[in-house]
């Protein structure tokens, strides 16, 4: 029999929980959430990888057989028990809390590196009210990689070399936190009001950039680019490992700060209409963003095209005695031949450069270099450039600050609801002493090699663990809380059964996926040789030329970041099981009548 005074405080709970104003803010703060940078850093990227048009295709696959699926079980499973994720894996099973723990874990040590980027933000929105802007008069011919590389990061040469604190960044990381700190300081009430500016206005900075970016010179290109299927990708399995990964990380899944939010959900909600909701506008966000930006890398491609021909008509004017302004980038191609007929052997000594638009077109860029280089340097060309870059950065403002609610939340609820804080601290003082050791403990990406540190985070912590805990998760809620109890659950909250659709992605096709996803993972990586990318001041056509191995002792904090989060799962199980072995030893050592219904019982919770 379950404790009834323990079952009363739990309802107590239950009914005291805070919760936002109305379903649009709730709807409001997961979206803001599971959209992100990844949705306007990543999934470009991806998309130009992989020859544009072509990624979709998995990509959408991923999103119905794997992305929804799971985050409909997250916020089901939240609404239902009105818990954080320590909480509601503890509540299914004792052997499930550690699931819980590694999505904190998780939680927090995203927040230090996202937070840091977010402090890269401000430094750029402060400078963008500068006239000129900063980055486009610098010592060297490319003055935006120069700013980024040496004025904001000063980067050290190698990951060894750790350099000093950087002041400015230390000042901006301090400020980042301060400001996540006030929008958070009462919790989902106060989250709940700034989260109506957050998530909304990084989709109108997109439109009027949009409607901008159209209007420049080789627009079209982009849009091809982008929306050309290449057939051929699709025979390449790591583009369906991408599309996998990239879906699930996009939604935000297995942090717990999904659960967290729906916990203060009533429980009669329509979760079901929810998960479709966020995860169709998490997808469209990403797709929408990408216009723009491959709208820009068809105006940069077409610069840089038109740039690299410029040089070769002023190295063909000048070694053939041609009158100024007889070739132009219009006939170009008509005097290269002709002279190619005349005089091969003096045009190939001359070392003319190879411009090709398609190839500018296929030049990467991802992540900080799509933010802070490839846009910083497109804004350079626009009219009014200091509006365009206060713009940009506000929106990616947003966007951090949004997706820094949920990770923050991921942590705090749980810790919260465990009852962990003594009731003596106010919630704000807690709050305040959380974003405190995490603006101390990120203040290594403040060093001269503060960069090389973020990669890292970026790409041990937020990948393995998540795919183990998102695993754990579904495994947990099919197979150990029950399929036909969960079903039930979420007939009693939405007032109708899951379909067939439901059933079998959480019973089979999910599971299948995440496991296969992390084996490819896993033998992929297994591979590769870890490397990185060194910066060389030296080496002025492009910052990041020395390609450098991990050190062995760099390498292994790698897998510890990998291992750290998800070693709490065998350990909280490993850890109930010697207390339920303590317990059922004592009583029977104290001939208690009731020891093998207490096995009996524990067995079956």
């Amino acid at each position: 029999m379950f404790d009834m005074e323990a079952e009363s405080d739990e309802q107590k709970e239950i009914t005291q929980r805070p919760k936002g104003d109305n379903k649009i803010q709730y709807l409001l703060t997961c979206i803001g959430f599971a959209v992100g940078l990844g949705n306007v850093w990543r999934f470009p990227y991806l998309c130009q990888t992989y020859g544009g048009g072509a990624f979709l295709i998995p990509y959408v696959i991923a999103l119905v057989f794997e992305g929804l699926p799971l985050l409909h079980m997250e916020l089901a499973i939240g609404q239902r028990l009105r818990m954080g994720s320590v909480g509601v894996w503890s509540s299914i099973s004792p052997y499930q809390g550690g699931v819980g723990v590694a999505s904190m874990l998780v939680s927090f040590l995203v927040g230090l590196f996202y937070n840091m980027i977010l402090a890269w933000i401000l430094w750029y929105f402060f400078h963008s009210f500068q006239s000129p802007l900063p980055w486009r008069d610098c010592p060297i011919n490319i003055s935006v990689n120069y700013f980024w590389y040496r004025e904001t990061l000063n980067m050290t040469p190698n990951i060894e070399t750790s350099g000093s604190l950087q002041w400015w960044l230390v000042l901006c990381l301090a400020s980042a936190w301060c400001i996540v700190y006030i929008c958070f300081i009462r919790g989902i009430e106060t989250v709940g009001k700034a989260i109506y500016a957050t998530a909304t206005f990084p989709y109108l900075v997109l439109t009027i950039f949009l409607i901008t970016a159209l209007t420049l010179p080789g627009a079209s290109d982009g849009l091809i680019y982008l929306f050309t299927l290449n057939w051929e990708t699709l025979k390449n399995p790591k583009v369906w490992l991408d599309a996998a990964t990239q879906i699930f990380f996009s939604l935000s899944l297995a942090f717990g700060g999904l659960i967290a939010f729906s916990s203060y959900n009533p429980q009669k909600n329509n979760c079901e209409r929810d998960a479709l909701i966020v995860g169709c506008v998490n997808s469209f966000t990403s797709i929408y963003a990408s216009i723009p930006i491959f709208v820009i890398l068809g105006f940069k491609a077409n610069e840089n095209n038109n740039n690299c021909q410029n040089w070769n008509i002023l190295t063909l004017t000048n070694a053939f005695n041609i009158g100024v302004g007889n070739i132009t980038l219009e006939n170009y191609g008509e005097w290269l031949n002709y002279l190619n007929k005349t005089d091969p052997s003096e045009v190939e000594s001359l070392n003319l450069k190879a411009c090709n638009l398609q190839t500018f077109l296929e030049e990467v860029a991802s992540g900080t270099g799509l933010a802070f280089i490839l846009f910083t340097e497109a804004v350079i060309e626009m009219p009014a450039s200091q509006v365009w870059a206060v713009l940009f950065f506000v929106m990616l403002f947003c966007l951090s600050l949004s997706s820094m609610f949920g990770n923050l939340e991921g942590v705090l609820t749980p810790l919260l609801d465990l009852h962990i804080v003594p009731p003596w601290i106010p919630k704000e003082a807690f709050t305040g002493l959380i974003c405190l050791i995490s603006f101390a403990v990120a203040l290594i990406f403040t060093l001269g090699s503060g960069n090389y540190w973020l990669e890292i985070f970026n790409s041990y912590v937020g990948s393995v663990p998540l795919l183990i805990i998102a695993f754990f998760e579904i495994i947990a809620v099919a197979y150990v809380y029950g399929i036909n109890r969960f079903n039930d659950d979420i007939e009693w909250m939405t007032g109708r059964r899951p379909n067939i659709y439901w059933q079998a992605t959480w019973r089979f096709i999910s599971p299948f996926m995440l496991l296969v996803v992390f084996v490819a993972y896993v033998v992929i990586e297994a591979e590769k040789q870890p490397t990185y990318n060194a910066w060389n001041p030296d080496y002025v056509h492009y910052p990041l030329a020395d390609v450098l191995h991990y050190p062995e002792w760099v390498f292994a904090i790698c897998v510890l970041l990998s291992i750290l989060p998800v070693v709490a799962i065998p350990l909280v199980a490993f850890y109930k099981f010697m207390c339920f072995l303590k317990n059922y030893t004592m009583n029977r050592h104290n001939q208690n009548p009731y020891a093998n219904e207490y096995l009996k019982m524990y067995i079956s919770t």
